[in-house]
């Protein structure tokens, strides 16, 4: 494989970003800083820290958002690697890639980021049990390459090892946050622009600015963050001035504030309704056809969300602007059969409030269009294993398009793939498997973003899935806030850039 490398200042890669705010050259060099105050930001947060705050678990997210942890590599608004504690990358065979750790980075402890500390802390991640998520079906092995670069090799052919590292599971801290148990404690650990200074268990957070980060030091003075589970709880909060942002606004209690706090962000996760290929009434294709003809997502989007979501044309949405700019219309389509009242299952859980509402709706449109429709709604841990046995003839999830490494080339791979391991549909087929085969081996780029698309194409024209709707996630905002970051992929919250207006104390 030709070699490849990537080597961009953090500046210009930041500069042409939609997810994060322009800088000029100097602006991330160490020691600057931008007008700073003395103001703390309060942040109501959607759930409690499952494992202590360890990167290694989903409690990852939350040291990212909060602007404490960082990682090897960034992404951009595309998806694709950016530099970030390192510097540039390349790749030397299709099993090796090396990375250029960036200098004059201290951790909040005051040691210094070093390559050996970078080989620990991955090495660390690699042997971690359970492993994260992001390192699943993954064999690494990461060592260092003189003073500033080091070494990361993968038993098999991997060409998203720069977005894996993005993962904030993947953060770097410094040796104090290891302990001889396995543990992580990120306490006064991290490299980021907010030190996180003190936790207390699943009630909050708190974090001061650092200000010996190497990049633009923080305009706030500090972060409070509170666990609120209660969807009420959160928009009461956000209503009354107790917190500045909030996480995840319940739908319902939208109506009770003030617009102008309220936005819209589109999450990349889609609600799909998955139809079993393999046995049962639906592996007619015209049968599929006939459903996929039957749904009306806009009365769906309308009557349960409120709203609040975008109509599917594929299976990604919003969450990925260029997947809208690169699809076409799928030729050919299957023609439709009339059901003659043939009976289906429609199954879905009852985890989640909206999916069982959904539901009924789907059995109205699909008994109007000549099917007899049985419905089976059970709590997720009661359903997945028929649901993945293939014992339903319909199944409506609620589905990450995107998992950790930013890309979505995974989840087509787990839900359609002949191998896949959350394959719903049972579908098998030669095509899909090509092109996602073709989509893995592609780099991150435009290249891998037509082959993605591709990829849906080949899908959706097996009726397979009928995908219905993209979700949002609602976030809150006080006014005397600035610069809270939107992001779809839940990364990014609070960041060296985000303030408070002038004359905008807490309350």
């Amino acid at each position: 494989m030709k070699s490849r490398t990537i080597t961009l200042s953090l500046p210009v890669i930041l500069a042409t970003s939609v997810l994060l705010a322009a800088c000029s050259d100097d602006d991330k060099v160490a020691g600057t800083s931008a007008p700073q105050s003395d103001a703390r930001v309060r942040v109501a947060m959607l759930q409690p820290p499952r494992s202590g705050l360890t990167p290694l678990s989903d409690d990852a997210f939350k040291l990212s958002r909060w602007s404490t942890a960082e990682t090897l590599i960034r992404l951009d608004a595309l998806g694709d690697p950016q530099p970030f504690l390192a510097t540039e990358w390349k790749q030397i065979d299709p099993k090796t890639w090396r990375f250029v750790i960036r200098k004059g980075v201290k951790f909040h402890d005051g040691t210094d980021l070093t390559v050996e500390r970078v080989v620990q802390a991955l090495t660390a991640a690699t042997k971690a049990a359970p492993k994260p998520r992001i390192l699943d079906g993954i064999a690494m092995t990461v060592e260092a390459d003189g003073e500033n670069a080091i070494i990361v090799r993968t038993a098999n052919e991997d060409a998203l090892i720069p977005n894996r590292l993005s993962s904030p599971q993947l953060a770097i801290l410094a040796a104090r946050a290891y302990g001889p148990d396995g543990r992580v404690i990120p306490i006064e650990a991290g490299t980021g622009p907010f030190v996180l200074k003190e936790i207390k268990g699943t009630e909050s957070a708190r974090l001061d600015r650092f200000e010996n980060y190497w990049g633009e030091k923080a305009k706030l003075a500090g972060i409070d963050a509170d666990y609120v589970p209660d969807g009420t709880a959160r928009a009461a909060a956000l209503r009354t001035g107790a917190a500045d942002v909030v996480e995840a606004v319940p739908v319902s209690q939208v109506a009770l504030l003030d617009p102008a706090l309220v936005h819209e962000v589109p999450m990349p996760r889609t609600n799909t309704l998955y139809l079993n290929t393999k046995s049962g009434p639906l592996t007619d294709p015209g049968l599929r056809a006939a459903i996929r003809e039957a749904i009306d997502r806009e009365a769906i989007v309308k009557t349960v969300y409120e709203g609040r979501a975008d109509i599917a044309a594929g299976l990604l949405g919003p969450a990925l602007p260029w997947a809208a700019e690169l699809r076409r219309p799928i030729p050919d389509r299957t023609q439709v059969s009339n059901p003659n009242g043939v009976e289906i299952t429609l199954a879905t859980f009852s985890d989640r409030a909206e999916l069982p509402e959904v539901a009924v709706l789907l059995e109205q449109q699909l008994t109007k269009a000549g099917f007899k429709v049985k419905q089976e709604v059970r709590q997720y841990a009661h359903i997945e294993a028929d649901a993945l046995a293939g014992k339903f003839d319909a199944f409506i999830l609620s589905r990450a398009t995107v998992l950790d490494s930013g890309d979505p080339v995974a989840y087509m791979y787990s839900d359609f793939a002949c191998a896949g391991s959350f394959n719903i549909s049972q579908l098998c087929n030669a095509d899909v498997d090509e092109v996602l085969r073709r989509a893995a081996a592609l780099s991150s780029g435009p290249a891998r973003r037509q082959a993605i698309i591709d990829a849906e194409s080949a899908i959706l024209a097996t009726d397979a899935a009928i995908p219905m709707l993209h979700e949002r996630v609602i976030q809150g905002e006080s006014k005397r806030v600035t610069a809270a970051e939107r992001d779809p992929r839940e990364r990014t919250l609070i960041t060296e850039r985000t303030a408070i207006a002038s004359g905008q104390q807490a309350d």
